[in-house]
This record gives structure tokens, sequence and C-alpha cells, in this order.
């Protein structure tokens, strides 16, 4: 009966700490990146929410299992090299996904922007997803391009606006009146 409760124990403070984590990024959504420039945050939300909600509630199947006699050091290992075997089978989506960050992080391209792609297609961006982005050609085709092509590629942007170049120049202009 002492196990069952205990668990029962383990389960609330597990349905506690998703409550609250789920807290946190409803606040930090609300409060802080919604009064960003940038979108990037609002992206990573989602993503955090569900990795917050799994890694929750593996910890808490991790402790209740031993309570009931169950040997998790099996499960651990089987679990790693899961996971190995899950990365080396994905390792060209996970090198999208991480180049999807990085030109969120970057933003060497905004979507509306025309740019060149290393095919040498001159491509309005109709959206900067987390594995590929999408275009639009001069022919209206949509031109799909994994985003590992594009980071390893020179992108010519043809909309990078003079303000962004303007301010740019006045930072540093002002960083060498400061330094004088």
């Amino acid at each position: 009966m002492s196990k069952f409760v205990i668990s029962v124990l383990v389960l609330l403070v597990g349905c506690i700490f998703q409550r609250v984590a789920n807290s946190i990024l409803v606040w930090y959504k609300d409060e802080i990146a919604s009064k960003t420039v940038t979108t990037l945050d609002e992206e990573f939300i989602p993503l955090i929410r569900r990795t917050a909600i799994v890694l929750i509630w593996i910890m808490v199947f991790l402790i209740i299992l031993p309570i009931f006699g169950v040997n998790i050091s099996a499960l651990i290992t089987a679990l790693g090299i899961s996971s190995l075997a899950i990365a080396l089978a994905a390792q060209d989506t996970i090198a999208n996904i991480i180049a999807g960050f990085l030109i969120m992080i970057d933003r060497p391209f905004r979507v509306g922007d025309k740019i060149k792609l290393p095919s040498g297609e001159v491509v309005e961006v109709l959206n900067i997803g987390i594995r590929r982005s999408t275009f639009s050609g001069e022919d209206k085709a949509i031109i799909i391009v994994p985003n590992l092509d594009l980071s390893k590629s020179k992108i010519v942007n043809y909309s990078y606006g003079r303000e962004e170049l303007r301010g740019i120049k006045e930072k540093r202009i002002g960083k060498h009146e400061t330094d004088s």
C-alpha cells in the first residue's frame, strides 16, 4: 500500500512540475516574448514546452519504477543506446534543425525578403522552418530548400534594407566617437 501512495505522490509532484513549467512558459510568452522585436522566442516556446513535458514524465517514471522493484539501470542503458541509434539515423535531420535554429538566430534573410539562392534563382522568402525553408520563384513556383544547404552557401539578400545598413554605420561612427 505504501508503494501505491508514494507512486501517487510522485505522480502528483510530476503534475505540479508540469503545471509550473507550463505557467513559466506562458508568463514568458505573454510578458517577455511579446515585447521583443523578434519572433524567435515565440517560435521556440512550443518546442521547449514539449521537451519539458517529456523530460518531466521520463523523470517521474524513472523515480516510480524502482519503488516497485524494477531495475532501471538496464532501462537507462537501453534509452542511451536507442537515442544514439536515433541520432545516427537522423543525422541529416538534426543537422538541418541546427542550421534552421542558426538561420533563425542570425537572420540572414526574413520572410518577405528577396534573395538569391545558391542555385542562382532569385526568390521571395515565404517561410523559414526548423528543417527547411520555403521560397517563391519568379515563375511563382514553390521552392523548398533544406536549411543545411542554405547555411553552407552564400546568400545574396536584395531586401536587407538601407535602414539596417545605415544603423550599422551609425553604430560604428558612434563607437569610434566614444573611443576617441
